[in-house]
């Protein structure tokens, strides 16, 4: 079999999501001023901060707890969270990572409760989207599941400091100041708990070459 060279295999890291980059500090996003205003008492900006913000809080918590009907529930209970602490939200700061931190704090409540249900050997992340090319062979094909397959146990299996700083800085597509903020962490231990997850994530996919390349070629 075809193993993956060193582009393939990055290839086999899912890529970060389409959301703000965060490029500059003071640089205010229409959901950022929505915040302002609902932390002022205008609750009509409810539904633009709920549109903005609930699909990225669902995917995060779903990539969290493993389960889709427990990450409905928690976004709600998040939303519910944002609502009560709304007048504390710093105006002129960025909302969506104030946000995140209110769910994760929301699922670690959860994981913490003795009737908390977690299946944690079974992480479900989002999909691993490797991109083929027109007309790849069904070798190729097979390699890139298996491919998939391997990323989302390594993310199952790694602790999840390193889980965490995974999902937020290559899901859900934030910058390394913003996962900091989101996590209570200071950007340099961020970025170490994510060195190593991509690191276990390359280790993996390395083996999975080892194992299956020499008896499959």
């Amino acid at each position: 079999m075809t193993h993956l060279d060193p582009a393939a295999r990055a290839a086999a890291l899912p890529g970060p999501a389409p959301v703000e980059r965060f490029a500059a500090e003071n640089a205010l996003t229409p959901l950022d001023r929505a915040m302002d205003r609902y932390a002022d008492g205008d609750d009509t900006a409810f539904t633009v901060i709920f549109a903005g913000l609930a699909p990225r809080v669902r995917a995060f918590l779903r990539r969290l707890s493993g389960s889709p009907d427990l990450a409905e529930d928690l976004t709600q209970e998040t939303f519910l969270k944002l609502h009560q602490a709304r007048g504390s939200f710093v105006r002129g700061r960025s909302v969506v990572p104030w946000t995140y931190a209110i769910a994760r704090n929301c699922y670690m409540s959860h994981a913490r409760s003795p009737k908390a249900r977690l299946s944690r050997a079974s992480v479900e992340v989002t999909k691993v989207e490797l991109k083929a090319e027109l007309g790849a062979s069904a070798e190729e094909a097979a390699m890139a599941r298996e491919g998939a397959k391997v990323v989302e146990r390594a993310l199952a299996e790694m602790t999840p400091a390193r889980r965490e700083a995974f999902i937020l800085l290559r899901y859900e597509g934030l910058s390394v100041a913003a996962a900091a903020q989101v996590l209570g962490v200071t950007e340099g231990a961020l970025k170490l708990r994510a060195f190593h997850a991509y690191e276990t994530i390359r280790s993996a996919l390395k083996a999975m070459e080892d194992a299956t390349g020499p008896s499959l070629s």
